[in-house]
């Protein structure tokens, strides 16, 4: 179990009550954990299989804290992998050395190592999640982070009852980093996950998983606020609960203005919160997941399954369905986003940016590369802007930090090289799609806007984008070609959602503000773990500022060895 300087964390709905009626004493305490990471044997779907896991568990243990506290977790690494862990969404201020990316902030804790990330939740309340950051490991590396707010200060919602963490997730029967291996070795998309998962489990529609089933008991008339993180790492998801309304009120640790829905789409990266009134006849209700696709590409279409319980109701009685959105209703998608907008209150404001000094136009694209090895004689590849991101062989904070030369360039373009009908008649010539470690250099504290476009090489595809370090304001969004003329006169620059971690839709673009004031290496990638392994990546050098306290700080002693 993960231990706090403060109280030890146990069960959700326990620590809930904890910190909720037992106040913890003085804001900016820190909080100490200990991850051990582990391969341990874990049954699903009918066998056993090794995977790796955190302290035992899986998903991990949650990260308990409040805004203005000071957390420091220790890794120390017993698996066979070299591991390194992310904590999402966390702006990690000057602090990239902790920020967790591979080879992007910090070499990886190699097997027998311990590394302790150190940082401060400035400015920050809700629900975020961290996760390992290399290979395919997030697969079973994973949890859920909560930061409560400041002492007094309450909800802007209505105060629930109890809450509750759902982590979406996937469960492959393979050794996952098997079947990336093969995968590439072939030149091939991987084999798609068996599962998907609530909390680890795939829930009774599966064989042998009854009793690897997720439920929560509620009471009628009473509020619940579910804390949904979307773990996955390839799918999209809808979720809804069979015969109740979820009201959003937060999304990646911003509060929204509420709004009621039947059911919510997540992507892999992003978390919402939710608020569900337990106001129906008594009975035991499924809540369900099921991926949206809206391209022709095999997934794992499966629905899984958790249990919302009514308080006195046996398990006998069999749970109803939520009536899902189809797989590829893409016009739900686009209504659900547009109705995401920040509360843009006195005191959760909304700071768009409304001059931009930096504009870049980013295509986002799939692609071939001469592979003789490979079954079709290629290989998939992915690129923004038409490069395909080579991951270097040390930290790029480091090399930044210590001026090493020839590791990598800050030379990535503001714009596509050769612009072209982006989401026109599907484009499967090769562009010629170049490789290499590029960077953009962006000046500190400038404004930057960001335009991901998606374009129709080989297929059109949405693609969620994390951006390490900051979040964002989006925008806009559309469908076809982003049109500078026109397009940005209908940008919402009142209340657009803030985020760290937006979806591109398929065959459309999306344009992001933020202000780059947090000096050093920042990560910018497609959160399906098969893309960024193909290379649809890249980074921002943010200059230091010149004040002492707007450089990078230097690094902390047991930062990994290359």
């Amino acid at each position: 179990m993960a231990k706090s300087g403060v109280f030890v964390c146990g069960l959700a709905t326990i620590l809930y009550g904890f910190l909720w009626f037992n106040p913890v004493p003085a804001e900016g305490a820190i909080r100490q954990y200990q991850f051990d990471v582990h391969v341990k044997n874990v049954s699903r779907l009918c066998h056993a299989k090794p995977i790796v896991t955190v302290n035992g568990r899986f998903p991990g243990p949650t990260i308990y804290v409040r805004e203005g506290d000071r957390v420091h977790i220790n890794v120390s690494n017993h698996a066979q992998y070299n591991m390194s862990i992310h904590w999402h969404g966390l702006k990690q201020y000057r602090n990239g050395w902790a920020d967790g990316p591979a080879y992007i902030t910090q070499c990886p804790i190699q097997t027998g190592s311990s590394y302790v990330y150190a940082f401060n939740v400035t400015g920050q309340r809700g629900t975020l999640w961290w996760h390992a950051h290399i290979l395919w490991l997030r697969a079973t590396v994973y949890g859920a982070i909560v930061i409560m707010p400041k002492q007094g200060t309450p909800f802007p919602f209505p105060q629930p009852e109890r809450e509750e963490i759902i982590l979406l997730g996937e469960w492959w029967h393979a050794d996952v980093e098997e079947v990336v291996k093969q995968g590439n070795n072939l030149g091939l998309p991987p084999n798609m996950s068996d599962a998907h998962t609530i909390n680890g489990k795939p829930g009774p529609l599966f064989p042998c998983s009854e009793k690897h089933t997720f439920s929560m008991e509620v009471e009628q008339g009473k509020t619940y606020l579910l804390r949904i993180i979307n773990s996955a790492l390839n799918d999209e998801l809808f979720f809804a609960i069979a015969g109740h309304n979820i009201t959003v009120v937060e999304i990646d640790a911003i509060y929204t203005k509420p709004f009621t829905t039947q059911a919510l789409i997540i992507a892999p990266g992003q978390t919402t919160n939710v608020l569900v009134r337990a106001n129906q006849l008594p009975g035991r209700y499924f809540m369900a997941v099921r991926p949206f696709i809206d391209v022709p590409i095999p997934i794992d279409n499966r629905t899984a399954t958790a249990i919302l319980q009514y308080k006195g109701i046996p398990n006998t009685v069999i749970p109803t369905l939520p009536q899902l959105p189809a797989p590829n209703d893409s016009a739900l998608v686009l209504s659900y986003n547009k109705k995401l907008r920040s509360l843009n209150s006195p005191k959760y404001p909304a700071n768009v940016p409304l001059k931009v000094d930096r504009n870049l136009f980013y295509t986002v694209g799939l692609g071939m590369n001469s592979c003789p090895m490979c079954v079709n004689g290629t290989r998939l590849t992915a690129s923004l802007n038409n490069i395909s991101f080579v991951m270097p062989q040390i930290g790029l904070l480091q090399a930044h930090y210590f001026k090493t030369k020839e590791v990598f360039r800050t030379d990535f373009p503001d714009r596509p090289p050769t612009p072209f009908n982006y989401t026109g008649a599907p484009l499967t010539a090769n562009l010629g799609t170049a490789k290499g470690t590029r960077l953009s250099k962006i000046a500190f504290n400038s404004t930057v806007e960001l335009v991901l476009q998606d374009t129709n090489l080989l297929t059109v595809e949405s693609h969620p984008f994390h951006l390490h370090g900051y979040n964002f304001f989006v925008v806009g969004t559309g469908i076809g070609n982003f049109n500078p003329a026109k397009d940005p006169a209908k940008y919402n620059l009142v209340d657009p959602p803030e985020r760290n971690t937006v979806g591109v839709p398929t065959g459309g673009w999306t344009a992001i503000r933020f202000t780059a004031n947090n000096p050093g290496v920042w990560f910018l990638h497609c959160h399906l773990e098969l893309h960024t392994g193909w290379g649809l990546k890249t980074a921002f050098v943010v200059e230091d500022g010149p004040g002492s306290d707007q450089t990078v700080l230097p690094p902390p002693k047991d930062l990994p060895p290359c």
